[in-house]
């Protein structure tokens, strides 16, 4: 809806944020989905919520790449440097949420 019917000349700063949403949910689900089903097909170890799980959290983090990357570019800011600095955080981010995880799971036996 957002692509068809608002202009990005004439869109203010409202039109923008709703492109740059309705993309980041849009790169969620299809990255998701196209993960669980790939790990579906080649990864029999996990269950079906771990699954899900991890092709979610890391469905989220690539949206945040691709939507952040595409924002910086928009603004002429995309440089090598802000570019390593977002996958360098994102990076950061899932080893911090594995890490977390694990002690979780040292701490439950």
């Amino acid at each position: 809806m957002v692509l068809f019917f608002i202009n990005p000349q004439s869109a203010g700063t409202l039109g923008f944020i709703m492109f740059y949403a309705s993309l980041f949910f849009a790169l969620i689900g299809t990255l998701a989905l196209l993960s669980y089903l790939f790990r579906a097909l080649f990864n029999r170890i996990y269950t079906r919520q771990e699954k899900v799980q991890v092709s979610f959290r890391q469905a989220v983090f690539f949206s945040i790449v691709i939507v952040g990357s595409l924002f910086l570019q928009a603004h002429n800011l995309m440089t090598w440097l802000n570019s390593i600095l977002l996958v360098l955080l994102v990076t950061f981010l899932e080893f911090l949420i594995l890490s977390l995880k694990k002690e979780d799971g040292y701490m439950a036996d």
